[in-house]
């Protein structure tokens, strides 16, 4: 909702979260001088850091903090030095406990190539040319929240389990997201061996009945995968589970050249969240190479779906897809003959850009 001000919590969380995180905030707050709108930024911990400092991934306050703020950035989670904890209080347990706190069912991930980073994907220019694809994933229910859940010395079980409210509100979300863009949707499962899968396709197919002027098709997850890389422009709208939506975007990521490429917005009945879709990449931490393309590109979503700033959100991209045409590149997305920008040097490059834009 349009507003003279908003609330925003900032959870930088591990690894590099810290470094592009704070590359976003510049961007946001030079959106909001040039625009005339202010900002309250509200920091708090998450994930490693907060087991760290108080012993939980998602200390309580910092739930509060988001349940209060008009919108959630988030950096990254998890570190190999937590890698052997117990389930309950590993770093990425800080994460599905905002998504469940926060209500937040649909995770909207673009992929979308820019016409200056046709070269960077690992695929041919000629089957990524103008890709713009959503893949919408629900985020509360499926394998990641089932019950049972349990593992001993012989055996592991984890439980998928979707309702019918589930199924339907995120195939709500897909339908009306493809009314707004090229009016197909495609329904992923694995209906052909998984009863929850069948029972996905059955609601998913009652559910398009609301919505005459959107064109309904299904592929199994596997096939999915697989077309993905062989003709990605089929796709305008993925719509799937928790499980193979997460493995999904990541594969689709790819299609723009490097994960640090990928925004993500996760919505529902609370604070909207928004996060690159890449990691904490420990390997690069602290070396000012990461690329923060991807949660500057999270702001503009953020402005766009949080804060009602249709403009602006237009401007952050512009500001984004200008400084990539002229040649600006980090580390993941440079050639063999490309200068190679740090993470601060790209961050400062787009915020002067969205100054221009807006002023």
């Amino acid at each position: 909702m349009k507003k003279d001000s908003y609330k925003i919590a900032v959870l930088p969380g591990d690894g590099i979260g810290p470094e592009v995180v704070g590359e976003a905030v510049n961007v946001l707050q030079a959106t909001a001088d040039a625009s005339g709108f202010k900002l309250e930024l509200n920091y708090a911990d998450v994930g490693g850091v907060a087991i760290d400092k108080y012993n939980t991934p998602l200390p309580q306050e910092t739930l509060s903090l988001c349940r209060a703020s008009d919108a959630v950035l988030l950096g990254a989670m998890g570190a190999p030095q937590y890698d052997n904890l117990p389930s309950h209080m590993r770093p990425e347990k800080g994460l599905l406990g905002l998504r469940a706190g926060l209500g937040l069912f649909a995770n909207l991930r673009p992929a979308k190539v820019y016409p200056a980073l046709v070269d960077a994907s690992s695929l041919k220019p000629e089957l990524i040319q103008e890709i713009d694809i959503l893949i919408v994933r629900e985020l509360t229910g499926g394998i990641y929240f089932g019950e049972p859940s349990n593992q001993d010395d012989e055996h592991g079980l984890s439980s998928m389990v979707y309702t019918r409210p589930e199924v339907e509100r995120i195939a709500r979300v897909a339908f009306e997201a493809a009314q707004k863009r090229g009016g197909r949707v495609c329904s992923v499962d694995k209906a052909n061996v998984l009863q929850v899968s069948q029972f996905w396709r059955h609601v998913v197919i009652a559910a398009a009945e609301d919505f005459p002027d959107v064109e309904l098709s299904h592929m199994y997850v596997d096939n999915a995968a697989m077309q993905l890389v062989r003709w990605p422009k089929q796709f305008d709208v993925i719509v799937t589970g928790n499980l193979f939506g997460d493995i999904l975007s990541d594969e689709a990521s790819m299609l723009t050249g490097s994960l640090g490429m990928l925004p993500s917005a996760s919505l529902g009945d609370g604070t909207g969240m928004y996060e690159p879709a890449h990691g904490s990449a420990p390997d690069i931490t602290g070396q000012n190479k990461a690329n923060p393309i991807a949660t500057i590109a999270s702001i503009a979503m953020m402005l766009k779906y949080s804060l009602g700033r249709a403009e602006e959100a237009a401007a952050v991209e512009r500001a984004i897809s200008e400084a990539l045409q002229d040649g600006a590149r980090t580390a993941d997305i440079a050639g063999e003959d490309d200068s190679i920008l740090s993470t601060t040097e790209m961050g400062e490059l787009i915020t002067n850009k969205v100054k221009r834009i807006l002023s």
